[in-house]
């Protein structure tokens, strides 16, 4: 993706983008928001987002009358701040004795894909730690080998002997060292979970930047900030009529909590959700969507599972169809996302798509490749990352199947897409 210059908004006109023009406000109309904060945005993608709101928002002169309002969906993590909360909580509730053991000291009811090797390893650090159900003390001197394979778990997919720690998910669908971490809530209300999570949030805004951890025996990254472009185009969005949410496979108590410093209410939050006991505790289990019942733990939402939540829960879309791409009517007009974990629900929007480069395989095939003129690429806001050395491997290897297995990017039409030079960085 080229640098290009911003195209003037005076005309309906179709650019050479796709992207719809809509013409300057009428005679006692109110001008759409601006998209402000020029820092940071690469090339003209402040003025395509721009057109984006001047096109689609209430204040365009066709928008005028009762119609739907267009909706935008944002993944969180990495898009809207830098760095990950669901990370930043797993930090607090380890250093914090906030992890609970599992029944019987059996760490395989956490997780229905979680490997033997990875249980005996969680056992043995953690099982003579405290009694099932209790608090594992993870942040005191005797529970520092407990923290470590725990966290090598969440963050390596593996133990600390290197062995595999999940196995036998579809990779389309699910992400079950993501899904760990609500499934490690268990025995806490949504409530207390908010609690913990608001607490790692003011510590992490607190930190400077670059600040570090002591987590177990390690060190792990210990703050986090919103993106100001980010939070100007989310205000700028529902300024201008926009039906804005957030979907992250992050917890959802979690993202609830850091939604409400860009404006957005936990009903328009889409994380990954636990089933509760009738006494309203989590339970390990998650809730399912589509064709996925709860306590499946089969569809979060990850990849095609984001696409689902999004159909559910924005949408009212039921049942299998969930899974399916919508009507042109029935998506979102606007998604923005960083990561592989997007690429489905980035692919359903009609007007514009926002990626936020962190050289992610098929996402960046897609949006290099841009077939249909609305992608558009933008560096990370803060520690953007340096230029790809070596073109993705879009023709042989840029896409993961749900069996784990690599194959080429395709075209809706099936179509290879070709290597990829990484341009905007």
């Amino acid at each position: 993706m080229h640098r290009r210059r911003a195209t003037s908004l005076a005309l309906i006109a179709v650019t050479g983008s796709g992207i719809l023009l809509a013409p300057p406000a009428q005679a006692g109309q109110a001008a759409c928001p601006r998209v402000t904060i020029g820092s940071g945005w690469y090339g003209d993608n402040q003025a395509r987002l721009q057109q984006l709101v001047d096109h689609h928002g209430r204040c365009a002169p066709h928008r005028a009358g009762g119609r739907t309002k267009p909706v935008a969906v944002f993944d969180w993590d990495n898009t809207v701040v830098k760095n990950d909360v669901g990370d930043a909580t797993l930090f607090w509730l380890l250093r914090n004795g906030r992890i609970r053991q599992p029944a019987r000291g059996d760490w395989t009811t956490t997780s229905r894909f979680l490997t033997p090797d990875a249980a005996a390893a969680l056992a043995g650090a953690c099982g003579p730690l405290a009694r099932p159900g209790t608090p594992l003390p993870t942040g005191g001197p005797g529970g520092a080998d407990c923290a470590d394979e725990i966290n090598s778990v969440y963050g390596a997919g593996a133990t600390r002997t290197g062995a595999a720690a999940f196995a036998g998910w579809d990779r389309r669908t699910t992400e079950p060292s993501y899904a760990w971490l609500p499934q490690l809530m268990q025995g806490w209300s949504a409530r207390e979970v908010r609690g913990f999570a608001a607490a790692a949030r003011t510590e992490n805004l607190a930190a400077p930047v670059g600040a570090v951890q002591q987590v177990g025996s390690g060190t792990a990254t210990a703050w986090v900030r919103y993106y100001d472009q980010q939070k100007d185009l989310i205000n700028g969005l529902r300024k201008a009529g926009f039906d804005v949410w957030i979907s992250s496979a992050s917890p959802q108590p979690v993202v609830e909590v850091w939604a409400k410093g860009v404006g957005i209410d936990p009903d328009h939050v889409i994380g990954v959700r636990n089933t509760t006991a009738p006494d309203g505790k989590f339970t390990a289990h998650l809730q399912g969507c589509g064709s996925v019942g709860d306590g499946a733990d089969t569809m979060i939402t990850y990849i095609d599972g984001k696409r689902c939540w999004i159909n559910q829960e924005v949408f009212g879309v039921r049942g299998p169809a969930a899974e399916q791409v919508q009507p042109a009517a029935r998506r979102q007009v606007f998604a923005a996302g960083d990561s592989d974990t997007d690429v489905s629900f980035l692919r359903d929007a009609t007007a514009l798509r926002l990626v936020v480069n962190r050289n992610k395989n098929e996402l960046m095939c897609r949006a290099y490749d841009n077939g249909d003129g609305r992608w558009i690429v933008n560096p990370m806001f803060m520690e953007p990352k340096k230029q790809k050395p070596t073109p993705y491997p879009c023709a042989t290897a840029g896409y993961v199947d749900r069996d784990g297995g690599k194959g080429p990017v395709l075209r809706d039409d099936g179509s290879t897409i070709p290597d990829q030079a990484d341009s905007v960085f």
